[in-house]
């Protein structure tokens, strides 16, 4: 029978309430930024890998443009920058991160008179765009993605190439050696060394241009605290496993800025430790995510930031549980036992090389495969992302081992930070074809 999915979804699911201290964590963080200039504070740029605690050593506000692209988006507060970068010429296939924040980039140049700029929106969309402050440097650490490791150069040029860079080059994993493994071998051996190298060369960087000398015992102190947030992290990722789930892939993507690039410190410990244990409380007291709990599922790609509560939404009107993501739990200090929070640095450059847009294809199934399993999954999603190439690559073998392993797949089009792209009658009705493959071999007793 044919089930319509044409009407607005109501909400039925039953979020985490821990995970809102986060969203007061990274306001603050994002007024940190916003107030730099006045407090005379060194403002580094930079995007990827998770590279905060090296300039919280050297004692500067870093600024992941990255993640602005996405709050932007979030708060569908992005048609302003877009706008802006597509009048200044870049194309409207570019990476829908980089065009956002590159236009963010564009305002930011204009010496505060970016608000007075005519741009289609509202006022606070124009204020919010506006609010980054210029560089005083960049620093890119992108790996997996080649629009990405072209990013801050590119903004490096918008500033007429007069503020220092520094990129950090990653090799992709490519797996192809006899002894290739998830995080073994010879060949991510080198990789991890060869990264290693370049974050003390970025350290010395660091240090060049800020004058300032690096504080070692800063490092291992962030270092220390991250290490814990992710060991809790990981710790609640796995209670997940329970049925029914006691929290969806909609509640970790709420926790991705926290873990992504907040501070080291007790806060971080303690927002994870606190989510962990409401997480504890609902399994004791049988509070599921979803009531009335049927299906469950992985995501795979970046989130729809434009759509992520339409889309929490959507999968909760048909109990269908979304309890994993490649983004959400193969990424952000997921691996903490490679951590040594006393000589952090190889531990850091390990973590940074698991982008998990930095797999080959069979790694990446081999990684959806074992979330199955360890997850007791029904299908997976696959979201297709069409300005950001590096996430869709690979996708359609990965979904060929997922159906090979009895799993049911579907694929839908959308995109990271451009709501244009996205149709909800395709998710509709590829969404209602896969429930009823997964009904139909539930009958067949598969």
């Amino acid at each position: 029978m044919s089930v319509d999915l044409k009407t607005k979804p109501v909400a039925l699911s039953n979020r985490l309430k821990s995970t809102r201290a986060g969203g007061k964590l990274v306001a603050d963080y994002w007024d940190r930024i916003f107030t730099a200039p006045e407090r005379g504070a060194t403002v580094a740029w930079y995007n990827g890998a998770a590279i905060n605690p090296l300039f919280q050593a050297i004692g500067i506000e870093w600024c992941h443009t990255e993640a602005f692209g996405a709050r932007l988006a979030a708060m569908h507060l992005e048609g302003p920058a877009q706008e802006m970068s597509e009048e200044y010429g870049y194309n409207r296939e570019l990476c829908s991160y980089a065009r956002t924040t590159l236009g963010c980039a564009v305002l930011a140049k204009r010496d505060g008179q970016a608000n007075e700029i005519e741009l289609a929106g509202m006022e606070g969309e124009k204020v919010l765009a506006s609010r980054l402050p210029p560089p005083n440097l960049f620093v890119n650490a992108y790996a997996g993605c080649s629009t990405g490791q072209q990013w801050d150069e590119i903004s490096y040029r918008l500033f007429d190439k007069e503020l220092p860079l520094f990129k950090i080059s990653y090799p992709l994993l490519w797996g192809n050696q006899p002894d290739a493994a998830y995080i073994q071998g010879e060949e991510w051996e080198e990789a991890s060394r060869y990264v290693s190298a370049q974050i003390l060369k970025l350290i010395e960087f660091l240090e060049h241009v800020t004058g300032r000398k690096f504080n070692w015992d800063q490092l291992h102190e962030s270092m220390h605290y991250i290490k814990q947030a992710a060991q809790l992290r990981v710790e609640a990722l796995e209670l997940c496993a329970a049925r029914p789930t006691p929290a969806t892939f909609f509640d970790w993507v709420a926790s991705i800025a926290p873990i992504n690039f907040l501070p080291g410190d007790e806060k971080l410990v303690q927002y994870f430790a606190d989510v962990k244990a409401e997480i504890e409380d609902r399994i004791a007291n049988d509070i599921p995510a979803l009531p009335n709990e049927k299906y469950r599922m992985a995501f795979d790609g970046i989130m729809n930031w434009n759509k992520v509560g339409w889309l929490a939404d959507k999968f909760a009107e048909r109990d269908v549980a979304v309890i994993s993501g490649r983004y959400t739990h193969t990424s952000f200090w997921h691996e903490p036992q490679l951590l040594d929070e006393n000589d952090p640095i190889l531990g850091m450059a390990k973590h940074y090389l698991l982008c998990p847009f930095n797999h080959n294809a069979r790694t990446v199934g081999n990684r959806l495969l074992h979330d199955a399993e360890r997850f007791g999954l029904d299908g997976v999603v696959f979201h297709s992302t069409r300005t950001c190439r590096s996430a869709s690559n690979g996708q359609l073998i990965a979904a060929q081992m997922a159906q090979q392993a009895g799993l049911q797949t579907m694929i839908f089009d959308g995109d990271v930070a451009d709501v244009s792209f996205y149709k909800d009658a395709i998710l509709d009705t590829r969404l209602e074809a896969m429930l009823e493959a997964i009904d139909l071999h539930r009958r067949a007793g598969a």
